[in-house]
Formats: structure tokens, C-alpha cells, sequence
């Protein structure tokens, strides 16, 4: 399938908002506070979500800290990729397209997320 001219400017649009995050997170440190925003539910539950620790790891992963972006938060390795392909699924094969679409493949994804919100609080 081509992807329509709407489908075009909105990866535009995407391109250039990663690009911009990119450029916030590698010169400001979430850790040391300042505008980064914090985790409500955090804040409310003294518990982590499945994405606390992202915009450390996001910044730790692009000053090439591979390991520390690793302790902050696991997912992020898993998540970028995973919406990178949902990003390009009009460029894939129609095969992985199929499988990103899979009711069963969006479960496990579910599935991997509500694990990973657990077990993160229970270790």
C-alpha cells in the first residue's frame, strides 16, 4: 500500500517531535530535576509504572551509557523498536503487518507490559 499524502506529513510530524525530544532529553537531565515531568502515579503511589525511569534512560541511552539506560528502564529497548515498526507499518512487508496487527500479538504485548509493571515493583 501507498501511504497517502496525510499518512506522509503526519510521519513528518512524528520525525520532527522524536528529533525535538531527542534534542531536549540529551541537554536536559531528568534526574537532576528542572522541567522534566514527573510520574503522577508515581507521585500518588509510591509505585513505579511500566514507563518510570524513561526520560532518565532516553537521556543516559543518547550520552552512549547503554548499561545505566538499561537499569533506569528495561522497556525502553523493547518499546522503541516495537513503535518504530507500528510507525512504519505502511513500509513493512504485509506479513509483519499482519502480525503487528494479530489480536494475539497485541495481547502478548498487553500482557508484557502489565508483567513488566509488576514484577518492576515487586524485585
Amino acid at each position: 500500500m501507498i501511504p497517502s499524502r496525510i499518512n506522509r506529513g503526519a510521519a513528518a510530524a512524528i520525525a520532527v517531535a522524536v528529533v525535538a525530544l531527542c534534542v531536549y532529553y540529551y541537554n536536559v537531565d531528568p534526574a537532576a530535576g528542572g522541567t522534566a515531568p514527573r510520574c503522577l502515579l508515581r507521585s500518588l503511589t509510591g509505585y513505579d509504572c511500566p514507563g518510570c525511569g524513561t526520560q532518565r534512560a532516553l537521556h543516559a541511552l543518547l550520552h552512549g551509557h547503554v548499561a545505566t539506560a538499561w537499569r533506569h528502564n528495561a522497556a525502553l529497548f523493547f518499546a522503541v523498536p516495537l513503535a518504530a515498526a507500528y510507525a512504519a507499518e505502511d513500509y513493512l512487508p504485509a506479513g509483519v503487518a499482519r502480525v503487528l496487527r494479530a489480536p494475539a500479538f497485541i495481547l502478548a504485548i498487553a500482557a508484557a507490559i502489565v508483567a513488566w509493571w509488576v514484577l518492576r515493583n515487586v524485585a
